[in-house]
């Protein structure tokens, strides 16, 4: 099973993939370098990934090149996050030593119809029929009672 790892304090210039493929050429059967450059500027943000095909190569991987010099500052290897949809692109993940690949998560669906909010007549009856989330309908009482209590004196 391929194990992606994160190649970090790459310096935010413009380092290219060829680049670290030389400096890499000793490591074994890599199958995949990817630099992870800023769309606007197109510089290096200082990291990057490197596939390899084994757990064992991954291992050999970090114990070779982790603090090695690569343009004057040393590297910083590690076994990368997996990949979580949604929440993350792949270039601001951070890493972690786990391997473990995230279930996906269903897709919601779009509507383009707005629904009409309640104005003017029936307030109350909107508002008994309203059910808060539940994360915080707790503390949405308590400051209905503050308010009550205030209110009244």
């Amino acid at each position: 099973m391929p194990i992606r790892l994160y190649v970090g304090n790459l310096p935010k210039e413009a380092v290219e993939r060829q680049a670290l493929q030389t400096m890499f050429v000793d490591a074994g059967e890599i199958m995949s370098i990817k630099v992870i450059k800023d769309r606007k500027t197109g510089k290096c943000r200082g990291f990057a990934f490197v596939t390899v095909a084994t757990d064992e190569l991954a291992d050999a991987f970090i114990e070779k090149y982790n603090g090695q010099s690569f343009m004057d500052s040393p590297l910083k290897i590690e076994k990368a996050l997996p990949r979580e949809k949604g929440k993350e692109s792949e270039e601001d993940q951070v890493p972690t030593t786990t391997e473990a690949a995230p279930s996906p998560k269903p897709a919601r669906k779009k509507t383009d119809k707005k629904r009409p909010r309640n104005q003017g007549s029936d307030q109350t009856s909107s508002n008994e029929s309203f059910q808060p989330d539940p994360r915080w309908a707790d503390k949405l009482n308590q400051l209905k009672e503050m308010l009550a209590a205030s209110s009244s004196n």
